[in-house]
């Protein structure tokens, strides 16, 4: 008589799962190399580290460099910068992608929707070093494109990179751009996926396309909407460094309203080589994130547990 599935041993299930296991077993090595072994890392946010003693025989000094960046204000704008930016980026960008998902899918003419897709999908592929150097042509003082119009017009120089009130619009526009299009592939396929009985059904009974959209798309994008907002939560103290390293640079002007974690982190770390500093900013980024993962998780478990993570 056969076991039942409960009743196997561990190595019993490894065994019978062998091909499922060795599928995953690229992603298990990726994280485990790069997610678990660092983790000793950690103990550089607690020690003024210095390369002479290195990381385990620094002196331990506790939580001084958590006190260091709390009480500079530093750590706060820090945080504000990536949440709300973050925020910004998921919530608009999940939005206009389901819109644009929907109007590709209204589009009668196949070789237009085809086209339509790629010009989409193309600034996707494009280095945010390209997309930097884009933006700088665009809206440099001297010589960009947007001042030379403004000139021929007989209007003044408009001055971006020393107004950082401008940029948190700028970015979300670059961002929404650039990513627009790859965002709305996943709500497409799933619209791909309803049945076409149900949409043919609805045309019969006399519903528009607005109508057919409000009660029948909608609705079934919900599940994909929940777990890939989820997602993007995950990652939310986690900022695009790419995105406003790129375009930003290291001008301290623009700091108070485009300086997000990375990009702090890496000036302590490549420029100010202040690794303990680097580390404290990095261990509490990976804290908060957890935290408001699990806070969402639980949220959406109440209300609807077929869409938690877990």
């Amino acid at each position: 008589m056969k076991k039942r599935k409960s009743e196997l041993t561990f190595w019993q299930k490894v065994v019978r799962h062998r091909t499922l296991l060795l599928m995953c077993l690229p992603a298990i090595i990726f994280f485990f190399l790069f997610n678990y072994m660092p983790l000793p890392g950690i103990w550089v946010a607690f020690v003024k580290y210095n390369y002479r003693d290195g990381i385990f025989g620094s002196k331990f000094i506790g939580f001084d460099n958590f006190k260091f960046l709390a009480t500079s204000g530093e750590l706060f704008n820090l945080t504000k910068n990536t949440i709300l930016y973050n925020l910004v980026f998921i919530l608009l960008g999940n939005m206009l992608a389901v819109f644009v998902a929907i109007l590709l899918n209204e589009l009668q003419s196949k070789m237009f929707k085809k086209v339509s897709q790629t010009i989409l999908f193309l600034p996707y592929f494009i280095s945010q070093v390209l997309v930097g150097l884009l933006v700088f042509n665009l809206l440099n003082f001297d010589t960009g494109f947007v001042n030379s119009i403004l000139v021929s017009l007989g209007m003044e120089k408009w001055q971006p990179y020393s107004d950082p009130k401008v940029w948190p619009a700028l970015m979300v526009i670059i961002y929404l751009w650039q990513q627009t299009g790859y965002n709305s592939v996943v709500y497409f396929a799933s619209i791909m996926g309803i049945d076409g009985e149900m949409m043919e059904a609805a045309k019969v009974d006399g519903a528009n396309g607005f109508q057919r959209i409000r009660y029948i798309i909608l609705p079934s994008l919900k599940p994909t909407i929940v777990i890939l907002l989820l997602f993007a939560l995950g990652g939310i103290v986690k900022g695009n460094f790419g995105l406003f390293y790129n375009i930003v640079g290291t001008n301290p002007i623009l700091y108070p309203t485009t300086d997000i974690i990375e990009t702090f982190v890496y000036r302590a770390t490549m420029t100010n080589f202040n690794f303990s500093t680097a580390s404290a900013v990095g261990l509490y980024q990976s804290v908060v994130g957890f935290v408001i993962v699990m806070t969402v998780n639980y949220i959406v478990k109440k209300i609807e547990p077929d869409y938690s993570l877990f």
